[in-house]
């Protein structure tokens, strides 16, 4: 068994993997904290979910806060006597970037392609639903060709809220119609199949230019409430960025136990 870390910009999830199945997960807040704290938040949810460190082969981790990765890799360490593999630190992917510039983009979006393409043919559209909406673009030869980032789900309704005095807080679900009666219904139906049209039409376009025939994939936080009334949408995968990252851990030598 190892470790595979996820560390967002909102959350930071962890999987306890064996190959790439999904055992165990758990859910931190992005946050900086001291090596301590943070490995004793990590052995305490481990032991709660019954596992045993010892188990532990190895870790890999995926970053998007450079801030908080120090001290991510030094309670690994200490607490759990592992180090820890780092997407980015010349791990090989197999996958190609033919952006104009591959040292811009984020570690989580290799993570997803590499996971996409583990388990489907290309061309793919990997959409991932969390703090922002990311696109992730694979052809048929599977190149990585760039993307598209928008706001995510709860950004967008969070802002909204904010700007507007008259708008309450309301419930995130899928409403039961679109003609909102009040102005919380208004409110849902507007956030939720309007954040469905933009998944969708972007989706659309992203495939068009890969030739019409990619294969579209949803993951992260919301993915599960959304991609199921996206139409674009054929798979949903809430754990593919964990399994993306068990496909590189496989490829990588892992390190042994300290």
């Amino acid at each position: 068994m190892f470790l595979a870390i996820d560390v967002g910009n909102t959350h930071t999830q962890f999987g306890v993997m064996r190959g790439t199945e999904v055992l165990a997960t758990f859910r931190l807040t992005t946050a900086r904290r001291s090596t301590d704290e943070l490995g004793v938040l990590v052995l305490t949810l481990l032991q709660h979910r019954g596992i045993a460190v010892e188990a532990l082969e190895g870790a890999i981790a995926s970053c998007v806060v450079p801030g908080v990765l120090y001290g991510l890799e030094k309670a690994v360490k200490r607490y759990l006597g592992l180090d820890v593999m780092v997407v980015g630190r010349g791990l090989k992917t197999g996958l190609r970037i033919r952006t104009e510039n591959p040292k811009e983009l984020g570690s989580d979006r290799i993570v997803n392609a590499v996971g996409a393409r583990a388990r489907w043919d290309g061309p793919l559209v990997v959409i991932d639903l969390g703090t922002a909406t990311l696109f992730d673009c694979v052809d048929g030869r599977g190149d990585y060709l760039g993307g598209v980032i928008a706001p995510g789900f709860q950004v967008s309704q969070q802002a909204l809220e904010r700007r507007s005095a008259r708008l309450p807080g309301v419930e995130v679900a899928r409403p039961e119609r679109t003609i909102g009666k009040n102005t919380s219904q208004a409110f849902q139906s507007g956030m939720f199949w309007g954040f469905v049209g933009l998944v969708d039409g972007l989706a659309r376009r992203c495939r068009e230019e890969l030739g019409g025939t990619a294969t579209v994939v949803a993951t992260g936080e919301w993915s599960a409430l959304v991609g199921p009334a996206a139409e674009e949408v054929e798979h949903v995968e809430a754990w593919l960025t964990l399994t993306g990252l068990a496909d590189l851990y496989g490829r990588n030598q892992a390190t042994p136990r300290a």
